[in-house]
């Protein structure tokens, strides 16, 4: 039962205009690894669990908030486990006020915005594992301010126009191109 919310989310997210050619593959690994996996949101699920993240854009929707992850070494979205919570937009959200500081995020979409299988390596406290993470779009107020968490080296505003810079992470320029290509029809649904 704790399985259904994120199963009818992805089953709606298979008819999203969000969804693109390049995350079916992953989209199909998700629904068979919920499907398999009762302890899908638990971290002790040693092969992978399921991980919340998000696209936090800026109050004027031009720049994203990235996290220099200590960990990894690589600047990325901010997101995390589950820790047992079957609400991956819950996940998501919580993750993203602990990694920024921003408290106050506004959820521009209620449904999947992206997402992606990615391997996280063996580290000397865990064996090398899958992360299958589901993202969501939130936007920060005019005033936030960053604060960091132990989990970063740093935070900061990308620029959308000078992403590069920042990162060649192929899902974080994916949900640039989303981003690019559904903002006017995200700003009708009156959310952005």
């Amino acid at each position: 039962m704790h399985r259904k919310m994120i199963h009818d989310l992805i089953l709606r997210y298979e008819k999203s205009p969000f969804l693109t050619f390049e995350e079916t593959e992953h989209l199909n690994q998700l629904l068979k690894f919920i499907e398999q996996e009762s302890e899908c949101f638990e971290r002790t699920l040693k092969k992978g669990h399921i991980t919340g993240s998000s696209f936090i854009l800026n109050y004027e929707k031009n720049a994203i908030a990235l996290t220099h992850h200590k960990k990894l070494n690589l600047w990325l979205q901010p997101g995390g486990h589950s820790d047992g919570d079957p609400d991956t937009l819950n996940v998501a959200l919580r993750e993203a006020q602990e990694e920024t500081g921003i408290t106050s995020l506004a959820i521009l979409h209620t449904d999947i915005f992206d997402v992606d299988i990615h391997k996280i390596p063996e580290t000397s406290k865990e064996p090398a594992h899958y992360h299958y993470d589901i993202r969501f779009l939130f936007r920060a107020p005019a005033d936030a301010k960053f604060v960091m968490s132990e989990e970063s080296n740093d935070l900061t505003w990308a620029p959308l126009a000078k992403l590069e810079n920042f990162t060649l992470e192929r899902s974080v320029h994916r949900m640039k191109e989303k981003w690019n290509k559904h903002k006017l029809s995200i700003v009708r649904w009156g959310n952005a």
